[in-house]
């Protein structure tokens, strides 16, 4: 979820630093996170014009947020924290509006194009199989698969779970929902063949890719910053996707129908891993420095990686192939320039740990 002012920063997110992309990647980059600007900037204007500035909610990384009902409910997954939360200051019919919001969003799918996150449109189809299947379980303690028992448990939850604040002039009636505990690993046990496969293709490791994925979107396959970076790996088109299109023979750029599909989305992710690793960062020798180099330039450039050694490529790469692998990491952790970056590092590189077992 995002401020407003949120809306009108660019994030570094996956730029590449190969030092050779050319202008009118650059230009076209620009141009289009301008016009994505221009388009959350007016979703925005439309949803505090209604809610009020302190109650602007947009989709994120790790946040699906889906507004209905002309904006006056909205739906709000937040994947990191497990929670759902439906809300609506509808002065009509709040529980109605609740209701319809409680089972489209327990039964939505997990195909991003089947959902538009930046209108109030009606479009959420049900799915034979729920993006939140098994992720949430009713008052009974059953997961939700069918539209019969989604009904059931919005009533149970607007009969004994509702909720009523005050917003400004609004009165905000709402319902939370509590993932189970193992949500998160659900979700990445869904994508588990699809990173195998990957892994396997591009010679980077499962929990590297697993690592990624949680610190980017936490198996969030609705994922989308406020740079545009898109799906479960956060990739940007105009920057890693072009690169891997590039490598691949392919001309152009992913569209964002391309890289919202799943597998497409890690295997464009993984191929950027393995440029990284075998290409832009591919002199350094030790494989520990080299994955610290690697987890750092997936979120800033590789570029920005060297120059914190040294402005010059070759100078860089012999610094650091005389540095012991913990003093590169502390070096990455401390003196990189982006703060975001330094975070990344030390965040991935301790999830990875976690995931070793399934490499």
């Amino acid at each position: 979820m995002k401020k407003i002012l949120a809306l009108l920063v660019i994030a570094p997110m996956l730029i590449s630093c190969s030092g050779s992309k050319k202008d009118s990647f650059n230009e076209a980059y620009v141009k289009d996170t301008n016009g994505f600007d221009i388009l959350m900037g007016q979703f925005a204007h439309n949803i505090e014009n209604i809610w009020g500035m302190n109650e602007v909610l947009i989709a994120g990384p790790k946040d699906y947020v889906k507004y209905s009902d002309q904006y006056y409910t909205r739906s709000h997954i937040n994947f990191d924290a497990g929670t759902i939360t439906l809300e609506t200051i509808s002065g009509t019919d709040p529980a109605a509006s609740l209701r319809k919001a409680i089972i489209s969003t327990l039964l939505v799918g997990d195909d991003p194009g089947n959902v538009d996150l930046y209108s109030d449109a009606n479009d959420i189809q049900i799915s034979r199989e729920p993006m939140l299947y098994g992720q949430v379980l009713d008052n009974t303690g059953q997961p939700i698969r069918w539209e019969g028992r989604a009904a059931s448990f919005a009533d149970y939850l607007i009969q004994n779970k509702l909720m009523r604040r005050q917003s400004g002039l609004h009165v905000i009636y709402s319902v939370t929902i509590q993932m189970v505990p193992n949500h998160l690993n659900q979700r990445a046990h869904k994508y588990l063949p699809m990173i195998r496969e990957a892994s396997a293709k591009y010679g980077v490791d499962q929990s590297l890719i697993l690592a990624i994925m949680q610190t980017e979107s936490a198996f969030n396959p609705y994922a989308v910053s406020n740079a545009d970076a898109l799906g479960l790996m956060q990739v940007v088109q105009h920057t890693a996707g072009v690169d891997v299109f590039k490598s691949e023979g392919k001309w152009g750029k992913p569209s964002r129908s391309y890289l919202f599909d799943p597998q497409n989305n890690i295997n464009t992710g993984t191929a950027y891993l393995a440029m990284l690793q075998n290409v832009y960062l591919g002199n350094i020798s030790n494989p520990t420095s080299r994955r610290y180099a690697v987890i750092t330039a997936y979120n800033g450039g590789a570029g920005s990686v060297l120059r914190v050694f040294s402005s010059n490529k070759t100078q860089a790469f012999n610094i650091i192939n005389n540095m012991s692998p913990g003093d590169v990491y502390t070096t990455l952790t401390t003196k990189h320039p982006s703060g975001e970056s330094r975070r990344y590092l030390y965040k991935v590189n301790n999830t990875q740990r976690s995931y070793r077992r399934v490499d």
